[in-house]
Order: C-alpha cells, then sequence, then structure tokens
C-alpha cells in the first residue's frame, strides 16, 4: 500500500494504492468522501481516494507519505466512518533494504543488461540491471517492488527483454542522496553492511 497527497495539484485529497499492478479497466463507486477504483474484471479494489482528507489523517506535506500504523488506523477509521467495508492489511517492512548480489550473468537478449540474483535478507531476487559497475559479492541498495523512488516512480515488477525483474538496484542519484556522482553507477555499500537492513539516506 502507498499513499499520497497532493494538495497543490490535486487538492485536499489522499489517494491510496492497494497494488502496484495496473488493471486494464477500472470502474469508480463513491461513498461520502471515499471513491473507490476496483478493476472491472474481478471487482476488487485496486485504490481509492479519501476527500477531505485533512480531517482524516490531518496535516501532511506533498508527496509520498510514509505508512505508520497510526496513519493506517486513521485511513481505516475513514473508511468506516463512510460506510466502506475494506479491510487494510499492509506490509510495514522496508521497501530499500541493503541487499548482496549473489552472482551475476549477462543478459541473452541485450548486450547492456545483466541478470542479477540478489539476497535481500528474507528471499532472493531476480533484478534486471543495466549498470556499467554492478559485480557479484557487492553489497548495494535496492528497491523492493511496492518502493517509491523519490521521483514518484513506484517500482513493480517488470519484464525487460523477456526476462522477469523483481526490484531495482539502486544508484545513489536514483535515491536523491546528496553529492551523487553524475556517472552512471549504482550505489555499491560496504562489505560490512547488513544485508536485509532498511536502507536510510
Amino acid at each position: 500500500m502507498n499513499v499520497f497527497i497532493n494538495k497543490h495539484g490535486v487538492g485536499d485529497v489522499l489517494m491510496v494504492q492497494l497494488t502496484t499492478e495496473r488493471p486494464e479497466q477500472t470502474e469508480i463507486e463513491s461513498k461520502g468522501d471515499i471513491t473507490l477504483i476496483k478493476s472491472s474484471q474481478d471487482g476488487n479494489p485496486v485504490a481509492f481516494n479519501v476527500f477531505h482528507a485533512t480531517q482524516y489523517v490531518g496535516e501532511h506535506a506533498d508527496g509520498s507519505i510514509e505508512l505508520t500504523p497510526e496513519l493506517v488506523a486513521k485511513i481505516q477509521e475513514a473508511l468506516e466512518k463512510n460506510s466502506v467495508s475494506l479491510e487494510l492489511n499492509v506490509d510495514f517492512s522496508p521497501k530499500f533494504v541493503v541487499g548482496h548480489v549473489v552472482s551475476k550473468e549477462k543478459h541473452p537478449n541485450a548486450d547492456k543488461l545483466n541478470i542479477c540474483t540478489v539476497n535481500v535478507g528474507d528471499e532472493t531476487l531476480q533484478i534486471v540491471c543495466g549498470a556499467p559497475n554492478v559485480e557479484s559479492d557487492q553489497k548495494v541498495v535496492v528497491a523492493k517492488v511496492g518502493a517509491v523512488m523519490p521521483s514518484g516512480m513506484i517500482i513493480r515488477d517488470a519484464e525487460l527483454r523477456g526476462v522477469p525483474s523483481s526490484g531495482m538496484i539502486c544508484s545513489a542519484k536514483e535515491l536523491a542522496l546528496p553529492d551523487a556522482p553524475a556517472e552512471k553507477g549504482i550505489l555499491v555499500l560496504a562489505a560490512d553492511a547488513e544485508v536485509g537492513s532498511a536502507f536510510t539516506n
């Protein structure tokens, strides 16, 4: 689940994304201050908007809002106040974590891409990476599926030139770190960085 607000562009509306998947067709259902966006295929909610958001969740700066149990409880209460029957099941685990590149092999269909196997602590991910400096046995920053990049881009499961990819190995620039180098390349962490731990800049 990802939560956004853009008062200057949209108004006092909380935008809640429940899944990173994009259904081909959607339908809208409104109840009070809640507008549900559902997949036309199965009727399941994929997102919803909370109008007059400030009265439900308080003041927040524009952009992506950090998920906390307190915020989720307020959003759940807003749903209930507007007679919307939807239980929020939220993953509070960090979306930016330290990963260990276990292996790297050339992409069969793209000269500049590599297929990396990356241990992120609780699971091992296959990530297609185009950085020129990625190598096996590196400690790196991984944006897991569902992560919201500083640019606003949401990380989704993808397929790059026919190869599935789950997550992204990040550069300092993509993480909006101060003094990020201009040249292309992922951020390589110290060898003693703890695999699976949250990365905070």
